[in-house]
């Protein structure tokens, strides 16, 4: 994809970081200057270090590879539900839950929790509770939608997560560095771009900066699948994830099935001595 030039950069505001007295000094190398006691981010840099950042999510996207963005603060949420939700990626925009990565077990518990209760209402279970009981379940049922809604269909742990303001979301980026998830984010002068596998140097308070640098990860992605289907188209394609893990579980199952039928039963003798297709004594 074509490298973003300089003015948008500038027009969108992705220059203009915090105050000296709030910076991070290992932000030094992405400063460009100061001016009137702000630090002015070089957008040389920062469109050097987008077209890193989007060739290698571009390559996460087109393996069949989940990433995850998280935005919850609030001039970044609405900006990531409506850009991301299009190409089916997972999104996290209203509360990062501890653990949601650390303990990824519980979270899809949750997620199972969630899928129940639509079943009930479904096959009538719901219709025999009394009106108290409704209540609480829709209401359960609601939260957890506002909450895990937008990952319900992350089946397990995402490839990569990309981040809007990791000062904000340093639990998520903790969580991703302990599990080695690589990590892409938008790191202001205030943050530490050393805790990033793929930083990018820019604005995360500005509503167009943001909209500016998530639009054009989400056109990596998007990019990245489009190559994907052309692969699928020609054969070339890897399984996806999702496709390995119900192939891993098959095979799981045949094995335990085999592994049960193979086992004698508690109490049944067993004819050590047997030849094959002679009936035991």
């Amino acid at each position: 994809m074509a490298r973003i030039d300089f003015n948008t950069l500038l027009d969108a505001g992705v220059h203009f970081g915090h105050l000296r007295r709030k910076w991070n000094p290992n932000m030094a190398p992405y400063i460009f200057a100061e001016k009137k006691g702000i630090h002015v981010i070089d957008l040389n840099k920062t469109a050097v270090k987008l077209e890193e950042a989007s060739n290698a999510l571009r390559q996460v996207a087109r393996s069949g590879k989940k990433v995850l963005f998280v935005a919850t603060k609030k001039q970044a949420k609405d900006i990531v539900a409506d850009k991301v939700k299009p190409v089916g990626m997972p999104y996290v925009t209203e509360r990062w839950s501890g653990g949601m990565l650390t303990n990824f077990g519980t979270i899809r518990r949750a997620i199972k929790k969630m899928s129940n209760i639509d079943r009930m209402k479904v096959d009538g279970t719901f219709d025999n509770m009394s009106k108290r009981e409704r209540l609480q379940v829709s209401r359960q049922r609601e939260k957890l939608e506002k909450n895990l809604g937008s990952i319900a269909d992350l089946t397990r742990l995402p490839s990569a997560l990309f981040i809007v303001d990791i000062v904000k979301e340093h639990i998520a980026l903790a969580e991703a560095r302990k599990l080695g998830i690589p990590t892409f984010a938008m790191v202001d002068t205030n943050s530490d771009p050393t805790l990033v596998d793929f930083p990018i140097p820019a604005n995360d308070d500005a509503t167009k900066s943001i909209e500016l640098i998530v639009d054009t990860m989400v056109a990596a992605v998007r990019e990245g699948l489009e190559e994907r289907k052309r692969d699928k188209d020609s054969g070339t394609a890897t399984p996806d994830e999702d496709a390995e893990e119900e192939s891993a579980e098959a095979a799981a199952g045949k094995s335990a099935a085999a592994k049960a039928n193979a086992e004698p039963a508690d109490g049944e003798p067993v004819a050590a001595d047997a030849a094959p297709g002679e009936p035991e004594a």
